[in-house]
């Protein structure tokens, strides 16, 4: 951030409603990108996007060269030992999409089933949790694991996905996936940064901060992400709106 831009480590995916590809003049559009253009300009700052694999993303915040990861990334113990985390800036539930028609309600009916997930997330957490289910973890170095993991849900190739609850909203009228059921997980999504950079943590944290109290993240939500509660009204300070 010393030569006034913000650099933000996140992959190139299509996961509307959270973002979508990047532009080619390296715009990116969707909440996320929405919602970190929010923190950016209360911070005075330009933001830039480094573009990474889903595995590089942490590394490169603490070898220095991103600032943060801002990329759906749930807050974990795993995640707590190697990055130290904002306040969140969403939170979401978890939800298991199959291919339509397959008949999977609940948990019970994920016995003997092949359930993928991003390797060492927080969905592959709730994964592990499916008795009997067949973990199928996916290597968080493609360059579009979300991506990937549908077709292989759409080729028959896995069973079920599991990810947060707003990446499956887009999906809701195709012809071949349906949400069989959601975990009410309320997964912490924040920012992370080195532990070695505490100031430059506080600093996101207070300006993230700010943009929840004056209603401004939650004019972002309501544009992109309509269908889910918004999770930080009893934050907001009452009248004051910029």
């Amino acid at each position: 951030m010393t030569d006034g831009r913000l650099r933000l480590a996140c992959i190139d995916s299509d996961a509307p409603p959270l973002f979508l590809r990047q532009e080619p003049d390296g715009r990116r559009r969707g909440f996320e990108p929405a919602a970190a253009e929010l923190v950016a300009a209360e911070l005075g700052l330009e933001l830039e996007w480094v573009v990474l694999p889903w595995s590089e993303m942490i590394p490169a915040v603490q070898d220095h060269r991103a600032d943060g990861v801002w990329c759906g990334q749930g807050v974990t113990e795993e995640r707590r030992r190697q990055v130290d985390f904002t306040r969140p800036y969403a939170i979401f539930d978890e939800s298991v999409l199959v291919r339509r028609g397959s008949g999977v309600r609940g948990p019970a009916d994920l016995v003997g089933r092949r359930v993928a997930a991003i390797a060492g997330s927080a969905n592959m957490a709730l994964a592990e949790t499916f008795d009997g289910a067949v973990v199928v973890p996916f290597d968080g170095g493609s360059d579009d694991v979300f991506g990937d993991m549908l077709s292989a849900l759409r080729a028959g190739e896995v069973d079920a996905v599991v990810d947060d609850d707003v990446v499956f909203v887009p999906l809701g009228e195709d012809p071949d996936f349906e949400v069989a059921f959601t975990h009410p997980t309320r997964n912490r999504w924040a920012v992370g940064v080195a532990k070695d950079r505490p100031e430059l943590r506080r600093t996101l944290d207070e300006a993230l901060g700010a943009v929840i109290a004056d209603g401004r993240l939650r004019r972002v939500w309501e544009e992109w992400v309509p269908g889910l509660d918004y999770p930080f009204a009893s934050q907001e300070r009452t009248g004051v709106r910029s």
